[in-house]
């Protein structure tokens, strides 16, 4: 995994890409140099060809120049061929390497601390991972540019020396007006992404949670959300379309006004006698061809503003800090779980202790406190987050190396996603060498064989991103079977069956029981954080939370008969 490049911003992205491509760009830098020089000595060689050949009517220097002609569009061409190739080719690795590094920190173990949401962080991915890219265009359209600008700026000074410092003065300062614009650029550009991501995160919600709006009637209401999103990403695209079109629209303007210029005056040379027919028709067309890489460098500083806008948000995901410090300590042997005094959330002082071997049941009178045991026991809580302590195998939860921790301790929360593909690559996600014996025993012990079996492509059946094609009985049984499949010593199920029926629910409360608890050769520790009676009943022993504490103890056939709120709770 590539770490972070540090705490200096977009600055040091920019910086560190321009650095690992370095030799891309030299080459690329030198052949688009060569194309601009080319492209330079154009209007030189007609001008020379009117002044040697075509004036003094010289056939034989006339079938030469045409030759040396040709070999310089050969020349032109080919190096703005090759040297495109490797540009482009170096733009388009450091956007692939851009997705893969945010990609990697977004699933880093120990997660991030970041504000930025599902939507901010798939455009932060997406469209600014390929506009920062841009910096190894931008770098060597700008030397290109110059490289240009110097050579016409020397003809023109060996034509005519006023004529060349006109070019040489005239383009620092034609560059330093409008290198003023830059940060309003930069400014809008900012605004402009920032808010487009805020609505892609609006609409990756509303597409999340489809099916709930629907069910309460609040289809409207969430358009209503998603169109003043998009109202404001759309106003702010219009401030930046503006400010870039006007930047674009003045940087155009001035610098054609100074190809102008130095045309006019070389006419007017011409006019008086000091330029010849040759050097006049050299200099208008040095003084047309000078527009464009003039253009260019008056237009580069708005796209570094949108390329710097850009790292600027990559760096709020790749500097930021981890969520959980990296542990030391390697796997533990043992799979008990115990904490102790514990305060998070809602919860106040709980203390339970899941034993070796154990099936053990947590009933949470409050959904809150059932919440924050699994989101705590996910590993995804700094421990200066919480009060009390937290150990798996009695070693701390916070002091394992993150890795490590997750193949000891694995918790399956209630809204889980599943991802495009199929339902087999779905199942076999946390284990993708497992054989075909060991996924159909987690398919039956989840009830997931139930959809396998009932679609002809079994396993292979493609289901959609977030497996919005199932029902949500059969997304959570896939999930469950991903799960069992993972096979970690310690397992946490948090209401792992609300969509499914009673029957089904038996058979998985069975074969959760049967897969991991059945070989009493096998340490598999399970808790299972529900209020299902069915769950509860096949578990060794069940635990009460109860305002952030455990309240009650004992199986689940003793609470029912002694308990009444325990009763009230389970029994439907």
């Amino acid at each position: 995994m590539t770490n972070p490049p540090g705490r200096a911003g977009g600055g040091a992205i920019l910086w560190r890409t321009i650095r690992r491509h370095r030799a891309r760009l030299s080459a690329g830098i030198v052949l688009v140099s060569v194309h601009q020089l080319a492209e330079t000595m154009v209007p030189i060689a007609i001008g020379v060809i009117v002044a040697k050949a075509i004036t003094p009517s010289s056939t034989s220097a006339l079938v030469w120049s045409i030759g040396a002609l040709a070999v310089l569009f050969l020349v032109l061409t080919a190096a703005w061929r090759y040297g495109a190739r490797l540009l482009v080719g170096a733009m388009e690795l450091e956007a692939h390497l851009l997705r893969v590094e945010v990609a990697g920190r977004i699933l880093d173990p120990r997660g991030v601390r970041t504000d930025l949401r599902a939507g901010e962080l798939l455009t932060v991915a997406t469209s600014d991972a390929e506009r920062e890219a841009w910096i190894v265009d931008i770098v060597p359209r700008g030397a290109a540019a110059l490289t240009a600008l110097t050579a016409s700026a020397v003809a023109l000074l060996v034509i005519n020396v006023p004529l060349g410092l006109a070019v040489l003065v005239g383009t620092p300062i034609v560059l330093g007006v409008m290198q003023l614009a830059a940060p309003l650029v930069t400014r809008r550009v900012t605004a402009q992404q920032e808010t487009t991501a805020r609505a892609a995160a609006v609409a990756t919600d509303l597409v999340a949670g489809l099916r709930p709006l629907r069910g309460l009637g609040a289809e409207r209401r969430a358009a209503d959300r998603y169109r003043d999103a998009s109202r404001g990403a759309l106003d702010a695209t219009l401030h930046a379309a503006r400010a870039t079109g006007a930047f674009t629209g003045a940087s155009v303007t001035v610098s054609g006004l100074l190809a102008v210029g130095v045309a006019g005056l070389a006419g007017w040379f011409a006019l008086e006698g000091h330029l010849g027919v040759g050097e006049l028709i050299t200099v208008v067309g040095l003084a047309q061809f000078v527009i464009e890489p003039l253009g260019t460098l008056s237009r580069l500083p708005g796209f570094v503003a949108v390329s710097r806008a850009s790292a600027n948000r990559l760096a709020l995901l790749l500097d930021a800090e981890p969520l959980v410090p990296a542990g030391d300590r390697p796997l533990p042997d043992g799979t008990d779980l115990d904490l102790a005094d514990v305060g998070f959330r809602s919860l106040d002082g709980l203390s339970l202790r899941a034993r070796p071997g154990e099936l053990l049941g947590v009933l949470a009178h409050r959904p809150e406190d059932a919440e924050a045991l699994a989101h705590l026991l996910s590993g995804h809580v700094p421990a200066s987050e919480y009060r009390g302590s937290v150990t798996v195998g009695g070693v701390p939860l916070s002091d394992i190396e993150p890795v490590h921790a997750r193949r000891a301790l694995l918790v399956e929360p209630h809204h889980t996603d599943l991802f495009a593909g199929t339902v087999g690559s779905n199942v076999t996600a946390g284990l993708v060498d497992a054989d075909t014996d060991t996924v159909w025993r987690a398919l039956v012990a989840s009830a997931a064989v139930d959809v396998v079996d009932a679609h002809a492509d079994g396993l292979d059946m493609e289901i959609t991103d977030r497996g919005t094609s199932l029902s949500g009985g059969q997304r959570q049984r896939v999930a469950l079977a991903r799960a069992l499949l993972a096979g970690t010593p310690l397992l946490v199920l948090h209401d792992p069956t609300t969509a499914v029926d009673a029957v089904t629910e038996q058979s998985i409360a069975d074969g959760i029981a049967d897969l991991r608890h059945g070989d009493t050769d096998r340490a598999h520790t399970t808790v299972l954080i529900t209020s299902s009676p069915a769950l509860l009943a096949a578990a060794d022993r069940v635990l009460v939370i109860g305002d952030g504490t455990v309240v009650a103890e004992g199986e689940h056939a003793e609470l029912v008969a002694q308990d009444e709120s325990y009763r009230k709770a389970v029994l439907r």
